[in-house]
């Protein structure tokens, strides 16, 4: 038998051992739940400093929801149906307490009775073990439990109860318990052959997975579209990397940004190597053009190479109508942001470099070393990829892997159907008003 039927058969059987125990976990609830209780009453008090104290514990719980296993792959839809066994318990069980804190931003060292409810929660979710107790104290078991569920949310991990992390927390576990549901579907629509070696983009997540073999090779952050210029989803192949792109501006951010720029500030263009040019490719100079005219020029926008253009070092282009495609930025600040959803649809790339040595691998007379002697030439270098990688731009804001660390993300474009797992934060129209921070955009 091949390896391919091997690990099919074990799929379909497990799936079925799945499908079989959600029923007698659904009739074991209430035992568990009694069995539970008592497992938290009988447990020791935590809180006391002196004995109880582990410095490392809350960088461990961390640093375990790390993986390796990918968002998508066969197995990923049992992953997820064993995650909505779990919540279902949760759901029937009364879900978990509401947290709320006498003041904000309570930490490690804070004493007071919401720290039982947060306790209580974490425990709940699988966060903290049962074993750590009930008390008023926010001792570095609770820490690391806090940093655990940070994690699984893609918050920062601080062990901060803070406004982000609170309103995660406070959602209802039948809300929860719906997201994973509306997840399965999608996750089983892309459960089919992704290719040996492909590239995931997962919106919500706002991050990169290099995939080979089945395993996570190489996972970058990334900035997506807001609300009002979203990333579209697709499922294509990546057939070429330019190093030192040259930027041709949209039609969109032309008439959108750059025109009322230009109206501003007539500078703008040549402080950014923007040149012009008519239908026969003659260059136009802008004092020329008349930029308070009813229609923006009927011209190309084209920016040179150079640490100045929009898309750096590297662009990297896909099969797509949408006129969209992944790239380098001059602006990595970005990447620090928590709420990283600010591009007009393209998607900015951090560690760019590591991305393309892996997509050029199979591409002759391309190591990372003459990767960045091109770089450094600041000369505009199209490569074709000997073998083309498939990509696919995904939707997934809840998913689990064989560890069984389930992860949540904010519906930033409001597909969810629940209004509590909206972006935590203004973004779209209102936060953007005036000229954009585009992606796509110099700001210079």
């Amino acid at each position: 038998m091949s390896k391919k039927s091997e690990s099919e058969l074990l799929s379909r059987r497990t799936v079925l051992r799945s499908a079989a125990s959600l029923g007698a976990v659904a009739l074991a609830a209430p035992a568990l739940a009694q069995d539970a209780l008592q497992e938290i009453i009988s447990a020791p008090q935590r809180g006391t400093w002196d004995d109880q104290f582990d410095a490392n514990a809350a960088s461990r719980t961390a640093v375990e929801v790390v993986s390796n296993n990918p968002v998508l792959g066969p197995a990923s839809p049992m992953y997820l149906q064993q995650a909505i066994a779990t919540y279902q318990t949760i759901v029937a069980n009364g879900g978990w307490p509401q947290v709320q804190p006498s003041q904000a931003g309570i930490r490690i060292g804070s004493a007071e009775p919401a720290v039982q409810q947060l306790r209580q929660r974490l425990m709940i979710a699988g966060d903290l073990p049962r074993s750590a107790g009930m008390s008023n104290s926010f001792d570095s078991y609770v820490d690391g439990a806090v940093k655990r569920f940070q994690a699984r949310h893609g918050l920062p991990v601080d062990g901060v109860l803070g406004d982000y992390t609170l309103k995660a927390m406070n959602i209802p576990a039948q809300t929860r318990l719906g997201q994973l549901e509306t997840n399965l579907v999608r996750i089983q629509s892309m459960s089919g052959d992704l290719g040996d070696r492909h590239v995931m983009v997962n919106i919500p997540a706002a991050y990169i997975e290099a995939v080979e073999n089945g395993r996570v090779v190489l996972r970058n952050t990334a900035v997506v579209g807001r609300i009002d210029r979203p990333t579209h989803m697709i499922n294509s192949k990546i057939y070429e990397v330019i190093l030192n792109p040259y930027w041709t501006a949209p039609r969109s951010i032309i008439e959108k940004d750059i025109v009322p720029l230009m109206r501003k500030d007539p500078t703008y263009l040549s402080r950014n190597n923007i040149r012009l040019f008519d239908g026969r490719g003659q260059e136009v100079a802008p004092e020329t053009v008349d930029w308070f005219a009813p229609k923006a020029p009927n011209l190309m926008f084209r920016q040179d190479p150079g640490k100045n253009n929009a898309m750096a070092s590297t662009k990297i282009n896909f099969h797509n109508p949408n006129n969209e495609y992944m790239h380098d930025t001059p602006q990595q600040g970005l990447f620090n942001k928590l709420m990283r959803f600010e591009s007009s649809g393209c998607v900015r790339v951090q560690n760019v470099r590591d991305l393309i040595t892996w997509l050029l691998r199979d591409t002759p007379g391309w190591s990372r070393q003459e990767i960045e002697r091109v770089i450094a030439s600041r000369q505009n270098n199209p490569i074709k990829l000997a073998v083309e990688v498939p990509v696919y731009f995904v939707y997934i804001t809840a998913w689990s892997a064989k560890d069984g660390v389930v992860q949540f993300r904010d519906d930033i474009y409001l597909r969810d159907g629940a209004t509590e797992l909206a972006l935590q934060t203004k973004t779209g129209v209102e936060q953007n008003a005036g000229p954009i921070d585009d992606d796509m955009l110099p700001r210079n």
